[in-house]
């Protein structure tokens, strides 16, 4: 019998272990109830099911047993290779979160619909394991091709540091070398450390990060391995039970208040991560045009992850006022880009997410029979606009008044400028305009009462809307994750209803 059918004959019999653990009561063989940092009952408290990768046995234990302490939570994990564990997770439907050795087999999950969430953590560094006082005196890539030394290496069909290594030297035509060179093939990268440590093996790649637990053995660094490298990330799996207990324990492994001061004691490589806290407030900023479209995505947004999002919506030109003099929300979705370039400074990354068009809004039936600018210009028309300085709308309208060579003609018609589209709105119903110039999104609550005329021939009458996460703010990954939300289907089909055009499938 060969060894790949020895080594397919072996994740089979580790996946009929693993489903059996869970139908048993999970990875940890301990009663749920027993668990609380008291010594007594867990407060009714769900256990969390966790799939983890070997790789981060050692850390994990430690932020188990921290975490349990700290809010009486048991905490079950089943260890394993990431490929056995994902394809437990396909079979069974159980389980809350999934930590794999590297953030691929995510992807993975969630191209399978299996992944909802995903919180990054940290990195690992594919290296050389060796003995200490490296008695083959191993110092290059041909050393590990030499006869006399005992390679091993793990499997990369059920191991991340197998099938990242095999990808990376697969690109430079080393890895069959390399394949032939190995006495042995793990199913884990912690077996293939081990079989150094007992002296089965002179030589195995394994993540840097693994050897903290193996005081007798060293590592070195090759060229050829520096793009062999995973990122370390926690996953909910989409048909957890308990979605906000799931997330809560995902934003305490990755907070470096809490959990990555674990993964930095056991040599991962950690940077930035969210500040630690049992339920954040996340302070989102937003101009009041795009209320309609995300009020509801960002409520639903709360009550799945367990937290706060405090949000202001006003004229994008009072925002920026409020954050120059001093009020920096954790992220802000503008109504035009020229409003996000004005805080560029505190926003340096934005992502255009929609857009909305500039109309004329008039009663229902257009009884003054306005069909273009140049009509807004009519004697005795009352017309209302944005304030140019308060909202984006309004600088937008200048502009299109401009381009359209009718600012002259209109201005004097205008009787109201206003901070948002919904006083025009208002003002409309009430009979105070005959006219205003807003967004089509302004519309699309009050299409029984009023009828929208475009606007023709003037490309400034488009407003783009951008959002951004402050460089400075304690929470980027739950702002980044709220984003996920905006972008997903459900948003979209919102966005689409108040009238805007979506944007950022095609800018990214």
């Amino acid at each position: 019998m060969n060894r790949t059918v020895l080594l397919m004959i072996g994740s089979l019999i580790l996946l009929a272990v693993t489903f059996a653990a869970l139908i048993g009561g999970g990875g940890s063989g301990r009663n749920p109830a027993e668990f609380s940092s008291s010594g007594g009952a867990s407060l009714n408290r769900q256990p969390l099911m966790v799939y983890c990768a070997a790789s981060n046995r050692a850390v994990m234990e430690a932020i188990r047993e921290q975490y349990e302490r700290e809010y009486e939570t048991p905490i079950e994990i089943q260890y394993g290779p990431s490929q056995t564990l994902i394809s437990s997770i396909e079979v069974t439907g159980v389980g809350d979160l999934f930590l794999p050795a590297d953030d691929s087999f995510l992807a993975i999950g969630r191209e399978k619909s299996l992944i909802a969430e995903t919180v990054p953590i940290s990195l690992m560094q594919a290296v050389v394991a060796i003995r200490k006082g490296n008695p083959k005196s191993i110092e290059s890539f041909d050393d590990l091709l030499r006869d006399d030394v005992r390679l091993v290496l793990a499997n990369p069909e059920t191991a991340a540091v197998g099938k990242v290594v095999r990808q990376v030297l697969d690109a430079e035509d080393r890895w069959s070398p390399l394949e032939q060179a190995a006495i042995a093939y793990r199913a884990t990268v912690t077996e293939v450390a081990s079989d150094l440590a007992v002296g089965a093996a002179d030589a195995g790649i394994v993540y840097d990060a693994v050897l903290h637990t193996y005081p007798d053995l060293n590592y070195i660094e090759l060229p050829e391995l520096l793009a062999a490298s995973s990122r370390v990330a926690i996953g909910v799996i989409a048909s957890t039970k308990q979605p906000t207990a799931a997330l809560h324990f995902a934003r305490y492994v990755s907070s470096p208040d809490r959990g990555l001061k674990q993964y930095e004691k056991h040599g991962f490589r950690t940077s930035g991560g969210d500040a630690w806290s049992d339920r954040p407030e996340l302070s989102i900023f937003a101009g009041s045009m795009l209320r309609p479209a995300i009020d509801e995505t960002i409520t639903e947004f709360e009550q799945r992850e367990g937290v706060i999002v405090n949000r202001v919506y006003n004229g994008c030109g009072i925002l920026v006022a409020q954050m120059k003099a001093g009020q920096h929300p954790d992220a802000y979705f503008a109504c035009d880009n020229e409003f996000m370039n004005q805080v560029h400074d505190l926003f340096p990354h934005p992502i255009p997410v929609s857009q909305n068009e500039l109309v004329i809004l008039v009663p229902k039936g257009n009884p003054k029979n306005i069909a273009s600018l140049k009509d807004l210009a009519r004697e005795g028309l009352r017309v209302g606009i944005g304030h140019e300085k308060q909202c984006a709308m309004g600088w937008i309208t200048q502009n299109t008044f401009r381009e359209g060579g009718v600012q002259t003609e209109i201005m004097p018609n205008v009787t109201v400028q206003t901070p948002t589209g919904d006083m025009l709105v208002n003002q409309l119903q009430t009979g105070s305009l005959d006219a205003a110039v807003a967004y089509l999104s302004n519309a699309a609550g009050a299409s029984e009462f009023l009828d929208a005329v475009q606007i023709r021939g003037i490309e400034c009458s488009v407003a783009t809307q951008p959002w951004a996460v402050s460089k400075d703010s304690r929470y980027p990954n739950l702002a980044g994750r709220l984003f996920e939300r905006i972008r997903s289907m459900p948003s979209q089909e919102a966005f689409a209803a108040e009238g805007f055009r979506w944007q950022v499938d095609q800018a990214e």
